[in-house]
């Protein structure tokens, strides 16, 4: 994408993106160049490193001058200052080992450490060496010839440990050189850069502004005053003031407000010639509306008499419907009723049928009575004869005979009576039997009868659920009808209102539309 196509906020934020940028990168690198640079900073530490390396070496600890020194004065002090000078030495050498310590840790050139923990470190640890196996043993016993001969040794190490010395120091005074040379290069290059860093940034925004600048005339196609003196006119309602542009500009801003004039000068004719017909259409809308006004609440008030006839149906049937349930619990009952009548009328079919049983069974028992009466007579008649032809010794059997015989005729007369009352009880049982027979006959009739009825009025009941069922449906249909017709309603009237707002709107455009003047 061109510059001269970015946005005017997306140029700006450019032109700050670029002014932050540079200066970003100039503090980044002077911040840099600042790290390197300050107190305890890596350049300072190196400078600091080998000053310290100096100042261990030149004096002790790191160099034993001082330790041949102690030596040599130890040889020719008397016995009684010999400890004191012996002790400084045993302390010279602890001072030593720390500093040696300190110096094994930390992170030199090869060349220098070198030098210092071998070229040094190596004749100052044999010069120790022999001074206290040697040395110092021999003082103690005030051996001065053996106290001589080891301090020769000690000299040659020391001499040996002074070579590396100088070497060292030769060595850590370049190094200072170099790095306080480099320091000042540093310090030279840095200084370019961060000025090259700045006349850049600054060069750089110069351009954009330049480029902004230009970009900025080109699109507004004039003076802003000019566009804004434009702007203003067309705002107060003055199409037809004159805008001039460049030749061929088709994309400034200039040549955006011209092409609005014209727009907006064709737009303000159409709504002129339209603005007559909206406010005819409004009035025959309104007319149209207060007539459908009319006929809906026409209709609005027969469906709420329509509603009001169904609501009555409904209680009708409903009231019905629970009639005919009440009616059908009662034939359920009486059903129940006629069941256990027909029950018992069965059960006393079958108690008259036992008891014509018995009675015939009776019956029989009197006919075996008659016969034992019928014989018992005969029996008692042949005795009789028996006792007649005995003479007088059968009177007495004769009496008895006589009295068997006529207990024989009662009891054969009994049971003939016995047995007519049984007939009759048999013919009066039988004809109980046929009644209750056909008494059950006729409850089960009437079961059928009550049970037919029940399953009708179960049926009346079902469709008087139905029918109350649909009844509500239509209910509900018609107030859902009623509702949608008052809503219906209620939209006429707001239709009505807004053909009206549409009235008012229209004579407002139009003498809106009046105010501004369009180029002849």
């Amino acid at each position: 994408m061109k510059f001269s196509e970015l946005k005017l906020a997306h140029r700006f934020a450019l032109l700050m993106a670029i002014i932050v940028a540079g200066f970003a990168v100039y503090g980044a690198w002077s911040f840099k160049v600042l790290d390197q640079l300050k107190v305890n900073g890596p350049i300072y530490q190196r400078v600091v490193q080998g000053k310290d390396l100096i100042a261990d070496i030149l004096p002790p600890p790191e160099y034993i001058i001082e330790s041949y020194l102690v030596s040599l004065q130890a040889v020719s002090a008397p016995p009684a200052e010999r400890k004191a000078l012996l002790d400084n030495l045993k302390s010279l050498k602890n001072d030593y080992d720390t500093r040696h310590l300190f110096w094994t840790k930390e992170v030199l050139e090869d060349d220098i450490k070198d030098l210092l923990l071998n070229g040094a470190d190596k004749p100052a640890q044999e010069f120790y060496q022999v001074a206290f196996t040697q040395f110092v043993p021999a003082l103690e016993k005030d051996d001065t010839a053996a106290a001589a001969a080891a301090l020769d040794i000690m000299k040659q190490r020391y001499a040996q440990h002074r070579a590396a010395i100088n070497q060292l120091v030769e060595r850590a005074t370049r190094r200072n050189a170099d790095d306080e040379a480099y320091a000042k290069s540093q310090i030279a290059s840095s200084s370019a850069v961060m000025l090259a860093i700045l006349l850049g940034s600054v060069g750089l925004a110069a351009a954009v502004l330049y480029a902004l600048a230009r970009s900025l005339m080109s699109q507004l196609g004039g003076e802003p005053r000019y566009a804004a003196d434009i702007a203003g006119s067309i705002a107060s309602g003055d199409l037809g003031v004159k805008i001039h542009t460049a030749p061929r500009d088709q994309h400034s801003l200039l040549a955006a407000m011209k092409a609005m004039q014209d727009g907006l000068s064709n737009i303000v004719g159409q709504i002129r010639s339209g603005t007559g017909t909206i406010a005819s259409a409004s009035v025959q809308i309104a007319s149209g509306n207060h007539d459908l006004s009319a006929r809906t609440e026409a209709q609005a008030s027969a469906l709420e008499q329509t509603t009001s006839s169904v609501e009555a149906l409904t209680d009708a049937v409903k009231h019905n419907a629970g009639n005919a349930r009440q009616a059908q619990q009662l034939a359920i009952s009486a059903s129940e009723v006629a069941v256990r009548g027909g029950a018992v009328v069965a059960q006393v079919v079958d108690t008259m049928g036992a008891i014509n049983s018995s009675s015939k069974k009776i019956v029989d028992i009197i006919a075996v009575i008659d016969g034992i009466a019928f014989q018992t007579n005969i029996l008692a008649l042949n005795a009789a004869v028996e006792a007649a032809r005995a003479g007088e010794q059968g009177r007495g059997f004769a009496v008895v005979a006589t009295e068997v015989r006529n207990l024989a005729q009662r009891s054969s007369a009994a049971a003939k009576e016995i047995k007519a009352l049984i007939d009759n009880s048999v013919e009066t049982v039988d004809a109980g039997a046929r009644l209750v027979s056909e008494a059950g006959a006729t409850m089960n009739e009437v079961v059928s009868s009550v049970r037919r009825v029940t399953d009708i009025i179960s049926d009346i009941s079902a469709a008087s659920d139905e029918q109350t069922t649909g009844i509500e449906q239509i209910s509900h249909a018609i107030r859902q009808m009623d509702g949608v017709t008052q809503q219906n309603a209620a939209l006429v009237e707001e239709a009505a209102a807004a053909a009206h707002s549409m009235q008012d709107q229209a004579r407002h455009l139009s003498a809106a539309v009046s105010t501004f003047k369009l180029s002849a």
